[in-house]
């Protein structure tokens, strides 16, 4: 491989503990270093990888060369005056909060998860609960530094190599390695968010909150038990909020507006066994779950963390599914296509198919990305324990997206069909005549990659 780093040889698996495969992993603390081991790939190619919360096999490379990018991860410059910051790509967002809300700046988007690396962010394109405000991460990345197969370092941004830059951000790493960005924050005047929420007894009930109020509230995400059936099809406890500002708050923390504190409160241990997550359980949580939630609540004051971030307060949650992992599965259907929505969240909880983590969100203005996932639409995103069936229904909602002229997302699938896929992504001729061009032998590569020949 190379005498300047030392490597080892690694089971690798996403969020979703499903399909490992082995891979050689080298850690990259430096541009030189990532160069060095770059020059001396193997015939399997090289991947770059973060702190692997994709849930399927976006960052594996069976029997090839892993970068593990997390030592590359400081901080290089804080603008606070042009609310920006240039940073190292294997920086987390968690660690980016730590240091920067304290300063009044937070994240532009943030996933569900805190702990991604801003290279992860950007090769996922990922999005958050204000994407109908905001857009995905990759509109707030002012530039970034891009290492690509042929050894060359280059600065790409959406003025400066816009295809290489769009190809990039939502590439899922396959256009080389990120080294480096620059990000647009957020300015904010405290660390605490103003929350409303409403308890909705349908989907349609929801589908018509959101609609009609959604403009108003630069967050809003809604949590659905997707087991309810007839009437209560489609049940909802919907959360929409903003930041406060520093006279909102209760007079006991004006004194320290930008307090914050990311912490896991305890850690699962890997001992849950199979199917203690089933309809039975699940049902009976998301009863609870709903029958807790206030009919109606305004202004509740609520942490960063117990907002965007709530099941990061346990570490390892994803051991709760037991040794056979999970799937999680995110589709998003255009705006007028509230039937297909139907009929998915139908099947769904039909099939008797335990899901206790399903959020729905809307999408705004499609993102520029040639892969992004965002259109503007209803997107769902839920978390299915690996169990008999699965395949065959996952199977039916691919048809039913495709269908209704949605897609689903790259950064949690592990099984979709790669003609199915195609027709979900109408730019991917685009994405692979750039990917050619700065990598030609397809050094950079991925079991995705392979799975579904992109």
């Amino acid at each position: 491989m190379t005498d300047r780093l030392p490597t080892s040889r690694q089971w690798l698996t996403g969020w979703g503990r499903t399909a490992p495969t082995p891979a050689t992993v080298a850690s990259v603390g430096s541009v030189e270093d990532a160069a060095a081991v770059l020059s001396a790939h193997g015939p399997r190619g090289v991947l770059a990888r973060g702190l692997a919360r994709s849930y399927g096999d976006a960052a594996q490379n069976a029997g090839g060369l892993v970068l593990d990018m997390t030592a590359l991860s400081q901080i290089r410059h804080v603008d606070l005056a042009g609310r920006a910051v240039e940073v190292e790509a294997g920086i987390s967002l968690d660690r980016l909060m730590a240091l920067l809300v304290p300063l009044g700046l937070f994240v532009p988007v943030t996933a569900g998860t805190r702990y991604v690396t801003v290279g992860g962010a950007i090769a996922t394109d990922i999005h958050g609960k204000n994407h109908h405000q905001a857009g995905s991460f990759s509109r707030h990345v002012q530039w970034l530094d891009l290492l690509t197969a042929d050894g060359q370092l280059r600065r790409v941004s959406p003025d400066q190599d816009p295809g290489l830059f769009w190809a990039t951000a939502g590439g899922m790493g396959l256009t080389g390695v990120i080294l480096r960005a620059r990000v647009r924050m957020k300015a904010i005047e405290t660390s605490r968010l103003l929350v409303d929420t409403d308890r909705t007894p349908d989907l349609d009930a929801l589908v018509d909150l959101l609609s009609s109020t959604d403009h108003l509230y630069d967050y809003s995400v809604a949590w659905i038990d997707c087991l309810a059936r007839g009437a209560r099809l489609g049940r909802s406890v919907l959360t929409r909020g903003r930041f406060a500002r520093r006279d909102e708050l209760p007079a006991r923390r004006r004194g320290d507006p930008l307090g914050y504190a990311g912490s896991v409160k305890f850690s699962t241990p890997d001992v849950f066994p199979p199917r203690l997550l089933n309809p039975a359980t699940v049902a009976a949580f998301n009863e609870l779950w709903y029958r807790r939630a206030p009919k109606s609540k305004r202004g509740q004051v609520q942490s960063i963390p117990t907002f965007f971030h709530p099941l990061d307060g346990v570490g390892g949650w994803n051991h709760i599914y037991g040794p056979r992992g999970f799937v999680q599965y995110q589709f998003v259907v255009p705006f007028g296509q509230e039937d297909a929505l139907r009929a998915a969240m139908e099947r769904i909880s039909a099939s008797g198919t335990a899901s206790f983590l399903a959020v729905l969100k809307r999408f705004g203005e499609p993102d520029p990305g040639l892969l992004s996932f965002p259109q503007p639409g209803w997107t769902l995103a839920l978390d299915f324990p690996v169990m008999d069936g699965l395949a065959a229904l996952l199977d039916q909602l691919d048809e039913l997206v495709v269908g209704a002229g949605g897609r689903i997302y790259l950064a949690k699938d592990s099984r979709v069909r790669p003609d199915l896929f195609a027709r979900m992504y109408p730019q991917l001729d685009r994405f692979r005549e750039v990917r050619h061009r700065v990598d030609p032998d397809e050094v950079f590569t991925s079991d995705l990659a392979r799975r579904l020949a992109l």
